[in-house]
């Protein structure tokens, strides 16, 4: 209960700094103040807690901008009707995507911890660093997030405080200037950190997490903004930084996921779900009750029962099914296909559901716990195979390494060998699929490697429209910003 009551408080507080997307039209009274709250390690950690918290609260929002537009999804068997990313058809009134409300409010909550904290006294004062390190890379992780999805933004540093229009009503600074920012707070995060370690469960922010967002923001940049050779040198240095910490790839592919591993040496980093909290977006990827076949076989019973709060909306596509070979072991951890059986003993296939985030079961009842990952180990070295590749060194190692773990007795015939940079990177592309498919990232791999419109089907026929690879601003934020414009094609 004690928790419960600061939580609440917390929060009360929190809303005092709400991002600028919020419409402000009288001020909000609290007996919370920056006076009173600020004051000590525990208000602190108080605010920390709330930063997770509302990083939590955007998972499904974190996946739909990494994944459903890509090739991977397509709908279910109840999904037709609200699949709008995966048809690319998003415009500014059903955009079909979060707006930019909640990444503001965890910039902002950033934004208080780097401004009061510095001034609060620590019982140890690598606790205070550490505390800082974490509100830096959430910020550059959430910025990261908010200019591959729209591009400019308003950039916010300090806490939204006042009500005045010179404070909540701001226009957007240009993409170049956003990526500074970023990986200023990624350089002032690393400083901060007092070494490679991790807490239990490993979801919060660490040193060799910020250099896996490093790595990534640096792919980016070397791809998408001109940083050419330097940018990928910078992420690959970053990258191999990790391997100074407690990591590696699991042995067996399914268990990085399995519900009772959470926080295991693979991961960097992952958004953490308990019981009595709320549960993660994966629900969308599991069978609908409704549609629960009785013919089926013991096998798929087992799979899918109990069902929860399943839906069938999203499936994996048959497109990217049959980009998996029978003898991979990804394959079968990553999706499970459900067939019936006909009257003549035969199987039809009918549909499947997603196998790498199946929570657990709770008094009968399938509770949709697991943690969605951001980072893990086996990102990083696939990361590291393109950054080599880009610099002209050979990616073999790392490649092999996925392979083999992938299709352990099978692997022999199976290694990779370099083909030269434009092969290579397709490789790579193709190897990112296989291995992180349901992990939120494909969209950005595909932006990043300029691949969308050759390998989405809904906007293959759309080549050259380039502002599509950008998602629009919703009217709602529009209402509530008049200085930020729309982005072009929109």
């Amino acid at each position: 209960m004690k928790g419960i009551k600061k939580y609440f408080a917390i929060t009360l507080f929190l809303m005092m700094g709400w991002a600028c997307t919020e419409t402000l039209e009288v001020n909000p009274t609290s007996v919370i103040t920056t006076n009173s709250f600020w004051q000590s390690e525990n208000d602190a950690e108080g605010a920390l807690m709330g930063m997770y918290v509302e990083l939590r609260s955007l998972a499904q929002g974190l996946h739909q901008l990494g994944e459903h537009r890509s090739e991977v999804l397509s709908p279910g068997l109840f999904g037709e009707g609200v699949f709008i990313l995966h048809r690319n058809q998003m415009n500014a009134d059903t955009p079909g995507h979060p707006d930019w409300s909640g990444f503001y409010r965890i910039i902002n909550t950033a934004n208080l911890i780097l401004k009061y904290v510095p001034d609060i006294t620590f019982s140890n004062e690598s606790r205070k660093n550490l505390m800082l390190a974490q509100a830096h890379a959430m910020r550059a992780y959430v910025y990261f997030v908010m200019t591959r999805t729209w591009g400019d933004l308003i950039i916010r540093e300090e806490p939204t405080e006042g009500f005045g229009a010179d404070v909540t009503q701001r226009e957007r600074s240009p993409q170049s200037q956003v990526f500074q920012l970023i990986k200023q707070d990624i350089e002032e995060a690393l400083q901060l950190f007092p070494d490679n370690g991790f807490t239990i469960g490993r979801s919060v922010w660490s040193r060799p997490a910020t250099n896996a967002l490093k790595g990534e923001v640096y792919l980016w940049t070397a791809r998408q903004l001109e940083g050419g050779t330097e940018d990928f040198q910078t992420a690959l240095a970053a990258l191999e930084e990790v391997d100074q910490a407690d990591v590696g790839l699991l042995d067996d592919f399914q268990d990085v996921f399995d519900f009772e591993n959470k926080g295991n040496r693979e991961i960097l980093l992952s958004i953490r779900h308990q019981d009595l909290e709320p549960g993660n977006y994966l629900w969308f990827m599991w069978i609908i009750g409704a549609a629960a076949p009785s013919n089926i076989d013991q096998e798929t019973r087992d799979k899918i029962f109990p069902i929860g709060g399943g839906q069938g909306l999203m499936v994996t596509s048959d497109l990217v099914r049959n980009q998996f070979e029978a003898e991979d072991a990804r394959r079968d951890a990553s999706f499970f296909e459900i067939y019936t059986i006909n009257e003549n003993g035969g199987r039809e296939y009918l549909t499947n559901i997603q196998q790498k985030f199946q929570g657990t079961i709770i008094g009968g009842n399938r509770v949709f716990l697991s943690d969605p990952i951001l980072y893990r180990y086996a990102d990083v070295l696939l990361m590291k195979a393109e950054a080599k590749n880009a610099l002209g060194m050979d990616p073999a190692a790392e490649i092999n390494q996925i392979r083999q773990r992938a299709y352990g007795d099978q692997f022999p015939g199976r290694e990779f060998v370099d083909q030269g940079k434009e092969a290579n990177d397709e490789v790579i592309l193709k190897e990112r699929l296989l291995e992180l498919l349901h992990e939120g990232k494909r969209w950005w791999d595909l932006v990043r490697f300029g691949k969308a419109f050759e390998l989405v089907p809904a906007l293959q026929e759309k080549e050259g429209e380039d502002h599509l690879l950008l998602f629009p601003i919703s009217n709602t934020v529009l209402s509530q910003e008049p200085l930020v414009e729309q982005n072009p094609g929109f």
